[in-house]
């Protein structure tokens, strides 16, 4: 590699996450080789961190990677350990991110293959569900959100609990369940809002609408407690979007409590990274559903070994939230996620500014 250039952007959501979330916001990183050659990542985040990703990217990642070939799978390996002084996910593992997606967009430009074809698919489509992020949202605005997924095709929603008043989640799941239908896929988030009393009083409550599964149900590395959690439960269990290393799903997939994971690819640390996550996955019987980032997620999850479904959220992929500058190749439709990039994994972020 010859240079690492970044740019940051700021993503305006159109309507505000819970908690008052108002932007999305990225790192665009391009590597380019002595040749010329250039393959385009990127790191994500909702809230905090774009300026330290991005020092760590222009500050601490080139002296790991220039000279060096642009191999992605070595070059992981040792950027992970030059910033290891940083800590084990977190920050590095998005700048690492950032790095390892252009690398992998780089070899398959240079394979003239898309990302899909040098990884390997394994499927033609995934099964794609409608997510927002809507705890905030009154019941009708939540209802009518449930009702634009299903005119859209989708016949899996997934919605928010966590409310202090465990009578506003049953309510609400109660109506989300009837505009389904008994035959639906309904799955429910609780984003780490619940203690373990708390979790185990709220599951016997929501039990009976029939959750194909509930996200986060507890802190994502108390493992301890998502085990007693398992026994006093049966619904499953996906968790994974808060965690940020290979290692830490191999714990989670020891202990039994993870049914579905849920790595998101920049959160992880790259590509690599979470197909290694995949195949631990496999070797567990459990199956994989990418934590946002549509357009990048339905790729991999076109290659993994098992795959469950991706997460089709309201009006903030990357397309949405207009921080593509081209059609990505990637189609949410009728339910199905499909991907068809030509060279590459099709995101063009746009010239630099």
């Amino acid at each position: 590699m010859a240079a690492i250039t970044t740019r940051t952007r700021a993503l305006r959501l159109h309507r505000p996450w819970d908690g008052g979330v108002t932007h999305n916001h990225l790192v665009v990183t391009r590597v380019t080789t002595a040749s010329g050659a250039v393959g385009t990542g990127f790191a994500w985040t909702p809230r905090v961190g774009v300026g330290a990703v991005r020092a760590l990217l222009e500050e601490d990642c080139p002296a790991a990677l220039v000279g060096r070939a642009p191999d992605p799978g070595p070059r992981w390996a040792e950027l992970t350990a030059h910033l290891a002084d940083a800590g084990a996910g977190g920050l590095a593992a998005m700048a690492t991110a950032a790095v390892d997606i252009a690398l992998w967009d780089l070899a398959a430009r240079a394979a003239g293959r898309s990302l899909v074809g040098l990884i390997g698919a394994r499927r033609d489509r995934v099964a794609a569900y409608g997510s927002g992020v809507n705890l905030d949202y009154d019941l009708p605005d939540l209802l009518e959100q449930v009702r634009g997924w299903l005119a859209a095709g989708h016949r899996a929603v997934k919605v928010k609990v966590g409310s202090p008043d465990l009578d506003r989640d049953v309510e609400r799941v109660a109506e989300v369940r009837r505009v389904l239908g008994p035959r639906r896929l309904l799955m429910l988030d609780a984003n780490q809002r619940w203690d373990l009393p708390a979790a185990a009083r709220a599951l016997r409550a929501l039990e009976r609408f029939d959750p194909h599964w509930i996200e986060e149900p507890l802190p994502a590395e108390d493992l301890a407690a998502h085990a007693e959690l398992r026994r006093r439960t049966a619904v499953p269990f996906a968790i994974g979007e808060n965690l940020r290393t290979p290692r830490a799903f191999a714990a989670a997939l020891a202990a039994g409590v993870c049914d579905i994971a849920q790595p998101n690819a920049v959160r992880v640390g790259g590509i690599t990274p979470f197909l290694r996550i995949a195949v631990l996955a496999a070797d567990h019987s459990v199956p994989v559903a990418p934590h946002l980032l549509p357009e990048l997620s339905t790729q991999l999850a076109l290659c993994v070994p098992r795959a469950a479904m991706v997460e089709d959220i309201d009006r903030a992929s990357l397309a949405a939230l207009g921080a593509l500058a081209a059609p990505s190749g990637v189609q949410i439709a009728d339910g199905w996620a499909e991907a068809e990039t030509g060279p590459g994994h099709g995101l063009d972020f746009g010239a630099e500014t």
